[in-house]
């Protein structure tokens, strides 16, 4: 009877050692099924969360959020992961076509910063700047959001309005701005001959560095060249960038080959210098364009290949820069497409110029600082509702710093209808030939648009393009 007690004991315990053993290979198994890695703590978090969270996440969205993850922890607001959707759509942003309202953003801890403008774009006419931070889209709160979300919920068909809430540091207040959507043909370079005091001045405007800028400069300065200019005026202002191969032809159109205009500085501290190269052109033209006098424009919206740009020209004391120190933008990314059909876009390379400075973060310094008159950067937007002395508002200021602009007597600029606004308002409706008064209603609001308007068009009133002008003809006489 004892020893019967003792065989079914021990049977028991086989039984439970045999069930131990195959639960352990089941787990083992499930363990090794949620492998999503061959770091150890990334596969064990997967398969807690897959095995004992309330919440079902599909597998593709638990990976992707830990590619976010990864390239968040980097703290660089220009490395990014794109799903397959948002790489498409991040594919656009230098094509020669593409609808949207031509703005470059890039995001800095969780915010959504522009870096510049499109010029002529929808944006642009706006009055959407540099640096100014999208906090909404339409009804859509960017919190939480990524850049793709951000890019999906701007871009649309050709026609349709998209409203932005932008908030503005440099007045420390929200502002409100509905863009059309346009199919913006990214013909990156114009030019126009200005001629002044019996001196002929090629102007070439870059909008940004894309697939076909370098030719585009080619056939702009050609054609310059082809009616005697005596100097070029290159604008890259509010130039977000772009490639830098096409940078680098652009440059190796003004200098002689084999000359450094960057170096590549990669994670390890390797240093690559790149150098000019020769461009299959007629040797009269490259012979003129490397003796050309050139003056640069740049503001605070010229960044990355335009920074390099003007990096390399400041360095080699190939021309003078006028305007304001520009964004500082020093690193190069890397866009690599994944097995998912995602794009990891990586910063990869710092870029010094030739003269070794890193200028992220710092900007490209200029020869001659000029700073626009506040009116001209004055953006236009809508203004509606009836005031008169006492009120406050958002309107009520804008139309304070437009008559201050304008030369008027007055000194707030706060929003607040104090007697000296109210004396203001009732001399532009004098000067105007508005019906008398002093509030502001409708017929003021569009009068002082247009006066915005039409001021912004006179290129008098674009100091910065002026000063060019004046530097450039000295240079042309040999004074400078």
């Amino acid at each position: 009877m004892r020893k019967g007690r003792i065989f079914i004991f021990l049977g028991t315990i086989c039984l439970l050692i045999a069930l131990f053993i195959v639960w352990q290979s089941l787990n083992s198994k499930e363990q090794e099924e949620a492998s999503v890695s061959n770091v150890t703590v990334i596969d064990e978090v997967y398969s807690l969360i897959s095995q004992k969270s309330v919440y079902s996440v599909p597998e593709e969205k638990l990976v992707e959020g830990a590619l976010r993850g990864m390239t968040n922890a980097l703290e660089d607001p220009y490395s990014t992961y794109y799903t397959e959707k948002e790489a498409a759509l991040h594919k656009q942003s230098l094509a020669g076509q593409r609808v949207g309202i031509g703005i470059e953003v890039t995001e800095k801890n969780g915010r959504f910063i522009v870096v510049s403008p499109v010029k002529s774009s929808p944006a642009e006419k706006a009055g959407i700047r540099p640096f100014d931070e999208i906090v909404q889209v339409d009804d859509q709160r960017l919190d939480g959001k990524t850049m793709g979300e951000l890019l999906q919920l701007i871009q649309g068909e050709a026609g349709q309005e998209v409203t932005l809430i932008l908030y503005r540091p440099s007045t420390d207040r929200h502002i409100k701005v509905t863009v059309e959507r346009m199919e913006i043909k990214n013909d990156t370079v114009e030019s126009e001959i200005i001629e002044i005091e019996k001196a002929k001045i090629g102007y070439v405007s870059l909008s940004l560095f894309g697939e076909k800028t370098a030719n585009e400069w080619v056939e702009a300065t050609k054609e310059l060249l082809s009616q005697d200019v005596e100097g070029l005026l290159v604008d890259l202002r509010d130039n977000p960038g772009g490639y830098l191969h096409s940078v680098a032809a652009v440059l190796s159109s003004i200098e002689k080959d084999g000359e450094i205009f960057a170096y590549m500085q990669n994670g390890s501290g390797a240093m690559e210098p790149l150098y000019t190269a020769k461009i299959e052109e007629e040797q009269e033209y490259l012979e003129k364009m490397k003796s050309i006098p050139i003056v640069i424009l740049q503001n605070e919206g010229s960044a990355s290949a335009s920074e390099v740009m003007v990096g390399a020209v400041k360095s080699w004391n190939r021309g003078k820069i006028i305007g304001v120190k520009s964004f500082g933008k020093g690193t190069v990314q890397e866009t690599m497409e994944l097995q998912n059909g995602g794009e990891l876009k990586l910063s990869t390379n710092k870029w010094l110029t030739p003269k070794r400075d890193w200028i992220h973060g710092v900007g490209v310094g200029v020869d001659v600082e000029v700073e626009q008159h506040p009116l001209y950067l004055l953006e236009v937007i809508p203004l509606s509702g009836n005031f008169e002395e006492g009120n406050f508002s958002e309107e009520i200021a804008y139309v304070q710093k437009v008559l201050n602009g304008l030369g008027y007597s007055i000194t707030r600029t706060d929003g607040f209808y104090d007697k000296q606004t109210a004396d203001a308002v009732e001399l532009y409706r004098e000067k105007n030939n508005l019906v008398e008064g002093n509030h502001m209603n409708d017929d003021l609001f569009k009068s002082i648009s247009e006066q915005v308007i039409a001021y912004k068009q006179e290129k008098q009133h674009d100091l910065q393009l002026q000063m060019g002008i004046s530097v450039m003809v000295h240079v042309i006489e040999g004074e400078i």
